[in-house]
């Protein structure tokens, strides 16, 4: 195995990871305030992103409010305000 392949392995374990622990709260989408048009709920109450490959960008909310996308990353680095959040944790 190359160097670039075993650094991509690293990659999409260390996602794997960090994906794990969210708890799919919905709380970072607007849940419980204007919620993405793209957060939906799934029939055990977790929410998800119905367009979560191509979530990062421009998007707008159910009332019609535009905003940027980002990765939750980028979130926790500015300070992560929700306190339920797995992140957070």
């Amino acid at each position: 195995m190359t160097d670039e392949n075993l650094y991509t392995n690293k990659q999409d374990e260390q996602l794997a990871v960090f994906e794990s622990l969210c708890l799919r709260c919905g709380e970072c989408c607007g849940a419980s305030t204007d919620p993405c048009a793209h957060l939906a709920k799934a029939s055990d109450g977790k929410f998800y992103c119905d367009t979560y490959d191509n979530r990062i960008g421009p998007q707008r909310t159910v009332s019609g409010r535009a905003f940027t996308c980002v990765s939750i990353r980028e979130v926790i680095r500015k300070g992560l305000p929700y306190l339920a959040c797995g992140y957070a944790k």
